[in-house]
């Protein structure tokens, strides 16, 4: 992917140079500036998403462990699936809430109201906030169900907001992605603010389609009809072409802007994470290329810690050094995962989608050849009997999720959304691996009522109540796990 390198650093500058007058009044009370350039906002809300979805801290998502990519040498209560020791929905929650969609819309309101910009460079401006947002928005539902939206981050007007249903969301936000693409095509729009793209307008059109790929194959088994029409609609208006095309954030060598893997992996100097069981064994039993890359080969072989157990760290192999470097870019939307998206969208029929096994060749392909190796292995792999095209549902989850090693929320989507493949039971608690999180502890505290309202709605406020796209369910009594190993 063409690389933007973009100094977050260096917007603090740009937020410095404004007016005499509008610095001076920051000066005056520096702990409540009265404005904060849309700038600053944009490129900090970004950044927040790609930290929270990147991070294996035990403090934060936990999509590492949720997808069963990594798992932990000492830390047992969140590979095992204990949301409660540290509150990991709550963090999440608030991080999204209010370091996310609370500055994404504090700088559509500064960009609307700002005199010296053209209505293009509005326009344009708000259609990358807007797709950051929508992106924000999707991830809080596919992660709790019904949340929090018309009312929303409006504290003064709604203090104890009431929850929406999650498929009316859904709706909103798709319709949402159909709008952004006038806007986006209208004028530039940020340039040095934005870490994703670096202002070109056009990639910013096939990040928005390919969001709505992806949310509209979600929809397949709860809401056909809409599923296609989106999907559809997402094709003809030009999603990722190649491994060239992906959303991610380019982040920097030097802290506070590194990758947070490298921050929890190699700054910390600490040995807590280690690649899983669930992930190496299915790799080794295709003898997948990928495995340099993913691990590291500090052992003999590829052997994965055991996932959910106390794992000796010398013991299993570790994680590859691409992803120790600080600069590793960080996935929102990868060209493999489009490519699976269309393979199934062609499997379901859908006008456009062209041949299911060419999308699924080429999602394989792309992966592969995103993480350094030759096109040939590629080819090679693809040869293999069990790798070999047989469209089966089962064989598409498979490789959908070995290929989201580095997109850990997407690939935990994946296994909801296919009930492939079979993961595991934590070793040490023997608790089920989630559908969703749970609501945080403070909205039972502070907005009770409609948090039991919500939950209520939703089936009940537990780790196994599926998402509203999640139709079907595995049986997890036929896992490996807990007291098997």
């Amino acid at each position: 992917m063409k690389k933007y390198i973009v100094a977050i650093t260096a917007l603090v500058v740009l937020w410095s140079c404004q007016s005499d007058e509008k610095y001076e009044d920051l000066n005056r009370d520096p702990k409540n500036p009265t404005e904060v350039a849309s700038d600053f906002l944009f490129t900090a809300a970004t950044v927040s998403i790609g930290d929270y979805t990147a991070s294996p801290n035990v403090n934060r998502t936990l999509y590492r462990f949720l997808g069963q990519y990594f798992t932990a040498t000492t830390y047992l209560d969140e590979p095992n699936y204990d949301f409660t020791a540290r509150q990991n929905p709550d963090a999440v929650w608030s991080e999204f809430y209010r370091d996310v969609i609370f500055d994404l819309q504090n700088a559509k309101s500064i960009v609307m109201e700002d005199t010296e910009l053209e209505q293009s460079e509005k326009d344009a401006r708000l259609g990358q906030l807007e797709v950051v947002e929508v992106y924000a928005w999707h991830l809080l539902v596919d992660s709790f169900g019904d949340i929090p939206y018309t009312q929303a981050v409006q504290a003064d007007e709604f203090p104890l907001p009431a929850y929406d249903n999650d498929t009316a969301i859904y709706e909103d936000l798709i319709s949402r992605l159909n709008s952004v693409t006038t806007m986006l095509n209208a004028g530039q729009g940020y340039t040095t603010a934005d870490v994703i793209y670096g202002g070109d307008m056009d990639a910013w059109v096939k990040f928005a389609n390919s969001l709505k790929l992806r949310m509209g194959l979600r929809l397949q088994d709860v809401n056909p009809s809409l599923a296609q029409s989106t999907v559809e609609s997402a094709i003809a208006g030009g999603v990722f072409t190649s491994n060239d095309d992906i959303a991610a954030i380019n982040y920097q060598s030097t802290t506070p802007n590194t990758n947070p893997l490298w921050e929890d992996l190699v700054q910390s100097g600490r040995s807590d994470f280690l690649a899983a069981n669930t992930l190496v064994d299915y790799m080794n039993q295709f003898e997948d290329p990928r495995r340099m890359a993913y691990f590291d080969d500090n052992v003999e072989g590829y052997i994965g810690g055991i996932y959910g157990a106390s794992n000796n760290y010398g013991s299993y192999s570790h994680v590859g050094d691409q992803l120790l470097d600080p600069t590793r870019e960080g996935l929102l939307i990868d060209y493999a995962e489009v490519e699976f998206n269309l393979a199934n969208a062609a499997e379901l029929g859908y006008a456009g989608a062209g041949d299911a096994e060419t999308h699924y060749n080429d999602a394989i392909t792309a992966s592969i050849t995103y993480w350094g190796l030759s096109a040939d292995e590629a080819a090679a792999y693809l040869a293999q009997p069990d790798v070999a095209y047989d469209g089966s549902t089962e064989q598409l989850a498979t490789q959908f999720w070995i290929a989201m090693y580095d997109n850990p929320f997407q690939g935990w989507s994946v296994w909801r959304l296919y009930d492939e493949p079979a993961l595991r039971i934590p070793q040490e608690y023997c608790n089920l691996v989630p559908y969703r999180y749970t609501y945080p502890v403070d909205e039972q505290n502070l907005n009770n009522a409609n948090y039991i309202d919500a939950s209520t709605a939703i089936g009940g406020d537990d780790t196994q109540t599926p998402i509203f796209w999640d139709t079907t369910t595995p049986d997890q009594s036929t896992y490996v796990g807990c007291l098997d190993e």
